[in-house]
C-alpha cells in the first residue's frame, strides 16, 4: 500500500451509525445545500447589480459568500451520494480535492473576515480618512490577496500530504480532512505537525488583530451615539459571524484530534460539520437582516420578481 497511495480508496466512517434514518439526512441536507446556495447567491447577485453597494464592506460580504458557496460545495455532493449509497468510500484523488476546497474554504473565511475587520475600523476610527485609505485599488488588492494566501497554504498543505506514503484507508469522519488522511502515514508526519501548528498560529493571529480591533471599535462607539448605532449595524453581524467559525472549528479540531471513542461517532459528526454548515447558512442571513441598506434592496428586488410572476 505504501507505493500506490494514488489507486487508494479511503472508506469514511462518518455514516455507519446513521442508516436507518439516512432518508431523513439526506432531505434535510439537500434542503440545506440548495438553502445555503440560494441565500448566498442572492447577496452576491444583489451586490454585483447594484451600483449603490459598490462599496468595500460590501464588496468583502460578496467575498464571503462566493467563499461559502465554494465550501458548502466541496462538502454537500460527496455527503448527499454517501447518504443514499450502502458504500462510503472515496478514491485518493477525489479525497485529496475535497481537502483542498474546505481548507480553501476555512483559510479564506477568516482571512476575509480580518480584512472585513479592518474595513470596520478604518471606517469607525478614521472616518474622514476612509475614501482616501480604502480606494478601489486598495480594495481590489485585499481581495486577491486574501485568496492568493489562501491558495498558498492549500497548496503548501496538500503538498505535504500527497508526499506520505499511507498505510491505512479508513477515515472515522463524514469527508476528507488533512489531519485525518496524515494519521495514516507509514512515516513520521513531524513536518505536517509543525505546518498545521504555523497556520493555526498564523489564524490564531488574525483573530487577536479582530479582537484589537473591535476594542479599539468600541472605545470610539462608546463617545458617539451615531457610531454606536454604525457598530450595531455592521460591525454586530461581524462579530457573530466570527464568533460561529471560531466556535465550530474549535469543535472540529478538538473532535478530530482528541476523541477516537467510535461510541461518540454521531458527536463527532455534528461538531466536524458545524463549520461547514452554520457559517455558510448564517452568514448572509445575519448580514441581511441586519444590515438596513442591503435588506431593503433585497426585499425590493424580490417583491418586484414576485409582481413580475404575477
Amino acid at each position: 500500500m505504501e507505493n500506490s497511495s494514488r489507486e487508494l480508496v479511503f472508506v469514511l466512517n462518518g455514516l455507519n451509525e446513521t442508516r436507518t434514518n439516512r432518508q431523513i439526512f439526506f432531505g434535510l441536507s439537500i434542503l440545506a445545500y440548495v438553502f445555503t446556495i440560494f441565500v448566498n447567491l442572492t447577496l452576491i447577485l444583489t451586490i454585483l447589480l447594484e451600483k449603490i453597494l459598490h462599496e468595500p464592506m460590501f464588496i468583502f460580504l460578496c467575498n464571503l459568500c462566493v467563499n461559502s458557496i465554494c465550501g458548502s460545495t466541496s462538502f454537500y455532493p460527496k455527503l448527499l451520494i454517501d447518504l443514499l449509497s450502502d458504500s462510503h468510500v472515496i478514491s485518493y484523488t477525489a479525497c485529496i480535492i475535497q481537502i483542498f476546497g474546505i481548507c480553501m474554504y476555512l483559510f479564506c473565511e477568516n482571512t476575509n473576515l480580518s480584512v472585513m475587520a479592518y474595513d470596520r475600523y478604518v471606517a469607525i476610527c478614521k472616518p474622514l480618512e476612509y475614501h482616501s485609505i480604502m480606494t478601489p485599488g486598495r480594495v481590489g488588492m485585499l481581495v486577491q490577496i486574501t485568496w492568493l494566501l489562501t491558495f498558498f497554504e492549500t497548496i503548501v498543505g496538500i503538498v505535504l500530504i500527497v508526499r506520505l506514503p499511507l498505510c491505512g484507508s479508513r477515515i472515522n469522519k463524514l469527508y476528507c480532512f488533512d489531519w485525518d488522511v496524515a494519521k495514516l502515514s507509514c512515516i513520521d508526519t513531524t513536518l505536517n505537525n509543525l505546518f498545521t501548528f504555523v497556520i493555526m498560529a498564523f489564524h490564531i493571529f488574525q483573530v487577536l488583530l479582530i479582537i484589537i480591533s473591535y476594542v479599539l471599535i468600541i472605545r470610539t462607539c462608546v463617545q458617539s451615539q451615531a457610531e454606536r448605532n454604525k457598530f450595531m449595524e455592521t460591525c454586530l453581524p461581524h462579530l457573530i459571524t466570527l464568533g460561529i467559525l471560531a466556535i465550530s472549528a474549535t469543535f472540529d479540531v478538538v473532535s478530530a484530534r482528541f476523541s477516537s471513542d467510535t461510541s461518540l461517532q454521531a458527536l463527532r459528526n455534528s461538531l466536524s460539520i458545524m463549520y461547514l454548515i452554520v457559517p455558510p447558512i448564517m452568514n448572509p442571513l445575519v448580514y441581511g437582516l441586519k444590515l438596513k441598506q442591503l435588506r431593503q434592496i433585497v426585499w425590493r428586488r424580490f417583491t418586484n420578481k414576485i409582481t413580475a410572476v404575477k
